[in-house]
């Protein structure tokens, strides 16, 4: 119960902060907006507004902001396609923006509350039963090379181990000021990573949190960008994607790990859907800027009207994709 209750929660911080990012955009650039929603499905409470009205639903998997000729040609001068390019732009890509700043903001929480690795590269500690512990490693060494690559961060120690393909790794320690060459066993995480089970030296400064909260973000937006390119390539498969029932598993397992891990995932999730939503599909907030690229380059104009169906056809395509993606979650996770 506790775990639904979470995902719940966190679905419902993130779908409403992606909306309000188009609802704000949208007051702001003089666009009329005709129901601000949080959930689906029939209406729970609801009032109106001076022009908006507000109304939450009784589904916990989505959201609205219902703009003024948003799908639909519309002659009034607060309708969303009667506003210059630039404006309809700013309203498109506001949910997305929001989704970001929210993923860099509980980054930069976190990274306060836990601190970050120190950049002298020094183990803080050993994890039992994982090969550095028995390869001659100590609290207090500093790592230096990594097969005979030189490492200068603690971020730079971690990804090359991950990337490395060899059973065994060659590293060089500076220990009491003489260099020492160790040699250690690999073992690989689910993802394929591999891993020797080290902990850095944890390091707090305010001041530096900042930044490295921003990087952090820009880490993981990195890895979803490099993941999604080797979805189009072939080189991940579809079934490794994950939906709403993976989610609720990965809730699951935060819950019983800590707050920390809570907060880690929604800044992850945060960030997911505000890559996801920047694809130039139809429906998506991507696929709403690419018309107004379109548009902008021909010089031609697409009826309001044609366009909308077009994002139409492409809803019930994720939909679909959301169907099949958690029948596979399903059987993946419960079955």
């Amino acid at each position: 119960m506790l775990t639904i209750i979470a995902a719940i929660l966190i679905f419902c911080v993130l779908i409403f902060v992606h909306e309000l990012g188009h609802f704000i955009a949208a007051k702001a650039c003089g666009v009329g907006v005709i129901e601000f929603s949080l959930g689906m499905g029939p209406r729970i409470i609801h009032f109106k507004g001076k022009e908006t009205e507000y109304s939450l639903r009784i589904l916990p998997i989505g959201g609205f902001c219902k703009m003024l000729g948003e799908d639909e040609e519309n002659p009034d001068p607060k309708a969303l396609n009667n506003k210059k390019a630039w404006q309809r732009g700013i309203v498109f890509g506001a949910g997305a923006f929001m989704n970001l700043v929210t993923a860099v903001v509980i980054m930069i929480a976190l990274v306060m509350a836990t601190g970050f690795p120190s950049d002298a590269n020094v183990i803080g500690g050993l994890q039992k039963g994982m090969p550095a512990a028995v390869s001659g490693f100590k609290e207090g060494d500093k790592i230096v090379k990594i097969d005979g690559k030189q490492v200068d961060t603690w971020n730079e120690v971690t990804s090359t181990i991950a990337a490395s393909e060899n059973r065994e790794l060659s590293i060089v320690v500076n220990r009491d000021g003489n260099e020492i060459n160790l040699t250690c066993d690999v073992e690989k995480d689910k993802n394929g990573d591999s891993k020797i089970g080290i902990i850095p030296v944890m390091e707090k400064d305010y001041t530096k949190s900042v930044g490295k909260g921003f990087v952090a973000t820009w880490n993981l937006g990195k890895n979803m960008i490099a993941v999604l390119g080797k979805l189009v390539t072939g080189e991940v498969s579809p079934r490794n994607l994950t939906g709403p029932v993976g989610i609720v598993v990965m809730v699951g397992d935060s819950v019983k790990t800590g707050i920390s891990n809570i907060a880690f995932l929604t800044a992850l999730i945060s960030l997911n859907l505000a890559i996801f939503n920047l694809l130039p599909f139809p429906a998506l907030d991507g696929g709403r800027i690419l018309f107004l690229i379109i548009r902008s380059i021909t010089k031609k104009e697409i009826p309001d009207s044609v366009e909308g169906k077009i994002h139409m056809v492409g809803l019930l395509l994720l939909f679909g994709l959301m169907i099949v993606v958690t029948i596979q979650d399903v059987w993946r996770f419960i079955l």
